[in-house]
Order: structure tokens, then sequence, then C-alpha cells
């Protein structure tokens, strides 16, 4: 388990560098003026220029991918309930999320905008979450009803 955790940590760091930058350009495409905006303007005043910012963002952004990559992990545990992996994977997405968010400059400094940000947070990992649960159930449907096609052959 600790040989995995560590080879998806690390496979982890990359992925996160690249969801970061995917995700850097479809806020630019959003605005639509041609820009590319590949930080915040207050995580560029934050960091003296734009430079320190994307350096900061970007290791971040690994930081993230790794620890996400890493609690997948908690997925594969037979022994602890749905309840229970969604319940500490949840935890560790916070734990991890928040405070990126909080130095990226992604929430506004303030009690609104951490709320904020929390609610987009859980509705986003709500939606992903009950995907991939529909996702799996319909899969194990199909897997069910092929075992008891060929259980009727026999």
């Amino acid at each position: 388990m600790k040989k995995q955790i560590i080879k998806r940590g690390l496979f982890g760091f990359p992925v996160g560098i690249a969801i970061g930058f995917v995700i850097t350009i479809l806020i630019s495409a959003c605005v639509g003026n041609g820009s590319f905006y590949p930080v915040t303007p207050e995580l560029i005043n934050t960091m003296g220029n734009e430079l320190n910012a994307v350096i900061l963002q970007t290791v971040l952004c690994g930081i993230m991918g790794t620890g996400f990559a890493m609690a997948s992990v908690i997925w594969e545990l037979d022994s602890w309930s749905l309840a229970k992996q969604s319940g500490i994977y949840f935890l560790i997405a916070c734990i991890l999320m928040l405070p990126i968010a909080y130095i990226a400059g992604w929430m506004e400094h303030s009690i609104g905008g951490f709320l904020s940000y929390v609610g987009i947070f859980v509705a986003i990992f709500i939606a992903v979450w009950l995907a991939q649960y529909l996702s799996w159930k319909r899969k194990i449907k199909k897997m069910n009803e092929l075992v008891n096609k060929e259980d009727g052959k026999q």
C-alpha cells in the first residue's frame, strides 16, 4: 500500500500541473478577449511579478495533484464503508484544496469568498462523486447480468 501511495503521488505531481494549466486555458478562453490569464491578479500582486506567481501556482497545482493521487488509494480499502471512504477522501480534499485556493488567490480573502468557494467545492465534489457512483453502479449491474447469463448457460 505504501508503495502504491508513493507511486501515485509521483505521478500526481505532473498531472496536477497539467490540469492546472488546462484550467487556466479554459478560464482565459471564457474571458473571451484573446489574452492568457495564467494566474489571478491578486497572486501577481502578492508575489511581486507574474513569473513568481506562475511558479508558485505551478508548484501548488503539483502539490494538489500529488495529494489527490495519493488519497485515491482510499477507494481501494474494501474494509471501509463507502461512507467512510467518501468522508475521509472529502476531508483530505478540503485540507488540500482550501489552503491552496487561498494562497493562490482562487477565492476572495473574506468570509463570503471563503464560504462561496467552499460551497462551489462541495457542489463539484458531490456532482463528481454522484457521477462516479452511478457509473460504477451501472458497470456492476452489467457485470452481474453477464455472470447470471453465463450461469444460466451451464
